[in-house]
């Protein structure tokens, strides 16, 4: 089984910053997911969970998938559904990675394991209890805690708290929960993570990406002058 931590951590785009691999998460159209990746992106999530405003039914997502570069990689967001569901709809878009992010156990994601991202969310701080049983998946995702909402909420957790976890954890992981361009370096330089996860920080209203801050993100990635931790 292929793990992140197998793959290349990050790949060197100036002396003072590793680039993180980067996922634009909630996107809704075609023409948001073509930006995304003509600026850069690695990963475009699709979001499958109705309540939220950036639910896209599995068709459109399968246009938007289709209209993708073969390198970047397509994330089905799904939370609480039924295993079958998650299936049949990872087929009819071909989906690359499954984000589960709900309640579902280490069980519920074994037969998905290969290409499971998990997501969990936090408080405060991460420890590595809370990822115990979790070993054989794809990845993790660090999001923060909402009582009511399950992702897209703009709110941000201790991001340092990732590099004090054992087990290769850091380079497995997203970390995601307010970011947007103007604070992402010193999330990464905190973390140190395999990858950054944006949603709401990049949005003129929920559920509709602005082009503007999606390029601001990138040019910030790559040539910010935002300091980062030694």
């Amino acid at each position: 089984m292929t793990h992140l931590a197998d793959q290349p951590f990050r790949d060197q785009t100036s002396r003072e910053m590793a680039r993180p691999k980067v996922k634009i998460c909630g996107v809704t159209s075609a023409e948001e997911a073509c930006l995304a990746a003509d600026l850069g992106t690695d990963f475009v999530g699709l979001n499958f969970y109705p309540p939220s405003p950036r639910f896209v039914e599995p068709g459109r997502a399968a246009e938007i998938a289709a209209a993708l570069p073969e390198r970047v990689k397509t994330v089905g967001v799904f939370v609480n559904r039924p295993a079958r569901e998650v299936e049949q709809i990872a087929d009819q878009v071909g989906l690359d990675l499954l984000q589960f992010h709900g309640d579902e156990t280490a069980a519920d994601l074994r037969p998905f394991a290969s290409r499971a991202l998990k997501a969990f969310r936090v408080r405060d701080r991460i420890n590595e209890a809370l990822l115990s049983g979790f070993e054989d998946i794809w990845g993790v995702l660090i999001d923060a805690r909402h009582p009511q909402l399950y992702g897209g909420t703009g709110e941000s957790w201790q991001f340092d708290s990732l590099r004090e976890i054992g087990r290769g954890w850091a380079s497995r992981a997203f970390i995601a929960g307010g970011l947007e361009p103007g604070n992402v370096r010193a999330a990464v330089a905190a973390a140190k993570p395999f990858g950054i996860d944006l949603c709401s920080g990049l949005e003129s209203r929920p559920g509709k990406k602005d082009p503007e801050l999606l390029r601001q993100l990138f040019e910030e990635i790559q040539h910010g002058k935002t300091p980062t931790a030694a």
